[in-house]
């Protein structure tokens, strides 16, 4: 099929890049020091919470052989309570899925498939996130904001850091950071005032044809005793059939019927 795409006057107003040059070098050392201190406050205030539960809406960029770009969209729910039980779902156009973390078993069901996987990973949050991404390459979506030190997570590999003002997320004034490392660039807007939470979190793959972007929009975010309780263990309310965690399928983010680096 041959996607036609239509003449337009001029600048289209939907995407028009503009090129900027930003800061004086002593300028650009202070906004490097307030966007640390900003992080920094994030970082302290999420740390700071036993409970915290969110609304989400991601987008997934992805690249084809053609050079044409696409967006996966989700949403999700997440509660997470410290320092070693998480519970979320997510569902979107390939996979209905939801991750149960006890502080032993991590469960996930695929939900439309009614099948369901788990593995034994004791530990906290952070041992879990660690898990998930180096052995199961399951990411949790955002995860380097839900480690107990977001602000190091963040800052691991960043070479340079600033301070862009503010924005507004939903309603939500914030404060806009920007960050480069080697592989990535990243964004993040941190709502303003006495609960700085990540608003909106973007990170850009500088290593891939087309710079795809991953994006994570948070909403309805709760803490504290505003949390409602929630069960972390995994009931099987469907009968759902048990299989090997690494055999879950349509459990991704990124669907079966693309292949990485070639077409299926």
């Amino acid at each position: 099929m041959h996607s036609q795409v239509p003449k337009l006057p001029g600048l289209c107003a939907a995407a028009v890049a503009v090129i900027v040059g930003i800061a004086a070098p002593q300028q650009a050392q202070a906004d490097e020091a307030d966007a640390k201190n900003l992080l920094k406050a994030m970082s302290d205030y999420l740390a700071a919470q036993k409970a915290i539960s969110f609304d989400y809406d991601t987008n997934l960029e992805i690249v084809t052989t053609e050079l044409q770009k696409f967006a996966l969209a989700s949403s999700g729910a997440m509660t997470v309570n410290r320092p070693d039980k998480v519970r979320a779902t997510r569902s979107g156009g390939f996979a209905n899925v939801e991750l149960v973390f006890d502080g032993k078993t991590l469960t996930l069901f695929g939900k439309t498939a009614n099948l369901y996987g788990q593995v034994e990973v004791p530990g906290t949050i952070d041992h879990l996130i660690g898990a998930l991404r180096e052995k199961y390459d399951r990411p949790v979506p955002a995860a380097d904001l839900l480690e107990s030190s977001a602000y190091d997570a963040l800052m691991s590999s960043v070479v340079d850091l600033k301070d862009l003002g503010s924005g507004v997320i939903h309603g939500v004034e914030c404060d806009h950071l920007a960050a480069r490392t080697a592989e990535v660039d990243w964004q993040i807007w941190i709502a303003q005032g006495d609960r700085p939470y990540p608003c909106r979190y973007v990170i850009t793959t500088k290593m891939m044809t087309g710079s795809p972007q991953y994006s994570i929009e948070i909403t309805n975010w709760k803490a504290g005793t505003a949390v409602a309780a929630v069960d972390f263990a995994f009931k099987n309310p469907t009968n759902a059939k048990k299989m090997d965690l690494k055999d879950l399928p349509d459990a991704d983010e990124l669907p079966d019927i693309f292949a990485v680096g070639g077409v299926k």
